[in-house]
């Protein structure tokens, strides 16, 4: 396996390509996020970002772009399928701008509306340090007397509804707006548009109708009209879960269980139909036996994000627990997946795994930084995930 790290390119990250040297990895995971989400990357400007990370300084230990996370899909595909053709098209011709760099392992959501979400992004841990939190009655504060989704209190119970109103109405109008930022503006890295509130509803108006069964009719019609171009051109496409695994504003979420990717690959069997396993989204569900779903969809693994969520007392409020710790067993995932390797045939690439959503701590809770991709609190976890390989007797390539 091979150690990879997010990076949000010039002038949108505050890691710099040497930090990312210093801290072990040898392989770059980005996109051009300067491009509007819909518009076609050119081969310019991937061999312009491919330039840039991989023509080391002398002397410097050498990097290399391994992973495009993420090329959008935009909204247009989620509500109309195969019928989005000129956004399909841009997003084939990104999907060849990469493969023509030699950059082919592209990591993609299906989200619709919103992509991940958090309703902390600074949530005090005992240690001092802050991490990313979803907090259920937050999250209900904000869908029922900040957005105020119509329908939206049959997805509450009463109680529920009742504690959201109050921490509703202890709020302060700076409060209300951060809260806004937080789940409506999109997070760095999001695929999604930034919304105001009347653009939010208007977004979620425009989804009225679709349910599970047509947004999974849609994600298969965009695979079968984009898995073509990339057996073409040798590229893997790796669907990454959703972020919470499950319905937020009373939206379909596809992407969430073992039995939704199962039936994605049986619709679509392209090789190019890959997975993003990322164990921090998939882990927020109780049901999801991450060892097991490794072992099923070995075959399936294109790209790894390994994180660890913990579930707090509701089982629907999370937040980021360090690497080894939460909810997670990393072990015996790690196990599942070096075997998975080693079973791949001769001169098959190897998995890039990424730390994913680090703690802010130690220098870096006095710096601006990404939320969740400050420095520190993933190069702690990349080294924790670099001993268990090394325990495992499989180190990182």
């Amino acid at each position: 396996m091979r150690q990879g790290w997010r990076w949000y390119g010039p002038g949108r990250d505050g890691v710099s390509l040497d930090d990312i040297r210093q801290a072990g990895a040898t392989d770059v995971v980005t996109a051009l996020h300067d491009v509007p989400i819909g518009e076609p990357w050119t081969e310019a400007g991937v061999a312009e970002r491919k330039r840039l990370i991989e023509d080391a300084p002398a002397g410097r230990s050498a990097l290399r772009w391994s992973v495009v996370e993420s090329i959008p899909v935009p909204d247009a595909v989620k509500r109309q399928g195969g019928a989005a053709r000129r956004e399909i098209e841009a997003w084939i011709a990104s999907l060849e701008a990469c493969a023509a760099n030699d950059v082919r392992t592209v990591c993609y959501n299906f989200m619709p509306v919103v992509d991940w979400t958090r309703t902390d992004l600074d949530w005090v841990l005992p240690t001092g340090a802050t991490a990313l939190r979803f907090d259920q009655d937050r999250f209900a504060a904000f869908d029922l007397y900040i957005l105020a989704r119509p329908g939206g209190e049959a997805d509450y119970p009463p109680a529920e509804r009742d504690r959201a109103r109050a921490i509703y109405d202890a709020m302060s109008g700076a409060e209300r707006d951060a809260l806004v930022l937080t789940i409506a503006s999109a997070l760095p890295g999001s695929t999604t548009d930034p919304l105001s509130i009347p653009a939010f509803r208007e977004r979620l108006r425009a989804y009225a109708g679709i349910d599970a069964a047509r947004l999974r009719r849609h994600l298969v019609e965009f695979l079968e009209a984009v898995t073509p171009a990339a057996e073409a051109c040798g590229a893997i496409l790796t669907l990454h879960p959703d972020d919470p695994p499950r319905s937020l504003f009373g939206l379909p979420r596809i992407a969430s269980t073992a039995d939704d990717y199962a039936a994605l690959f049986a619709a679509v069997p392209s090789p190019a139909n890959a997975m993003c396993f990322c164990t921090g989204s998939l882990g927020v569900r109780a049901d999801n036996d991450l060892p097991a779903m490794a072992r099923r969809f070995a075959e399936r693994i294109g790209f790894v994000h390994l994180r660890a969520t913990k579930r707090e007392g509701d089982g629907r409020s999370f937040h980021e627990a360090a690497h080894l710790e939460g909810d997670v067993d990393m072990v015996a995932v790690l196990r599942e997946l070096t075997a998975a390797e080693r079973a791949r045939p001769a001169g098959a690439p190897p998995i890039v795994f990424r730390p994913d959503h680090g703690h802010r701590m130690l220098d870096d809770l006095g710096k601006e930084a990404n939320p969740g991709y400050s420095a520190i609190g993933r190069l702690k976890g990349l080294a924790e995930l670099r001993g268990i390989l090394y325990a495992l007797g499989r180190p990182p390539d």
